[in-house]
C-alpha cells in the first residue's frame, strides 16, 4: 500500500464504519446483543485503524489543501470544521461507551450511546464527504514533492 493510496483506504474505512454502526444499531433494536457487540467492536477497530493510518499519512504527506473555488469553499470548510471538531469529541465518547458495555453497566452504556452513535455516524459519513470533496470532486493542492 502506497502513501498516496491511504486517503482512499481511509475513506473506505469510514464508509465501512458507517455500515457497521448502522448494522449494530439495527441489531440492538432487534435485541440481538451478541451481533450488536460484534458490529460495534468491529466498528471500533475499524475506526482505530483509520486513525492510525490517518495520522501516518499526514505525518508523511503534510497538509493537503482544498482546491475548490467559489461557493463550495465555505461548504467544504463548514463540513471539515464540524467533522474535525466532532472527531476529537467522539474519541473519548466511544471509549467511555465501549468500556461501559464491556463492564456490563448497560444503563450507563445506553445513556451515553444515545449521544455517541449519532455523533460517530456524523463523523464517519462526513469523513467520506471530505475525502470526496478534497480528492475526487476537486483537485487538491499538494505539498511540494508529493504526488497522488
Amino acid at each position: 500500500m502506497s502513501l498516496a493510496s491511504l486517503p482512499a483506504v481511509n475513506a473506505s474505512l469510514n464508509a465501512l464504519c458507517t455500515i457497521l454502526l448502522l448494522c449494530g444499531f439495527f441489531a440492538i433494536r432487534a435485541r440481538k446483543i451478541a451481533l450488536h457487540r460484534f458490529f460495534m467492536v468491529t466498528a471500533f477497530f475499524c475506526s482505530a485503524i483509520f486513525l492510525i493510518l490517518y495520522l501516518y499519512f499526514h505525518f508523511h504527506a503534510g497538509i493537503i489543501r482544498f482546491g475548490g473555488q467559489g461557493w463550495i469553499r465555505p461548504v467544504y470548510f463548514t463540513i471539515l470544521i464540524t467533522h474535525t471538531t466532532l472527531a476529537v469529541v467522539i474519541v473519548p465518547l466511544v471509549l467511555i461507551t465501549l468500556s461501559r458495555a464491556l463492564s456490563e453497566r448497560f444503563d450507563k452504556h445506553r445513556a451515553i450511546a444515545r449521544w455517541t452513535l449519532p455523533l460517530w455516524l456524523y463523523v464517519s459519513i462526513t469523513g467520506v464527504i471530505v475525502y470526496w470533496l478534497l480528492y475526487i470532486a476537486y483537485k487538491p493542492i499538494l505539498p511540494a514533492g508529493f504526488a497522488l
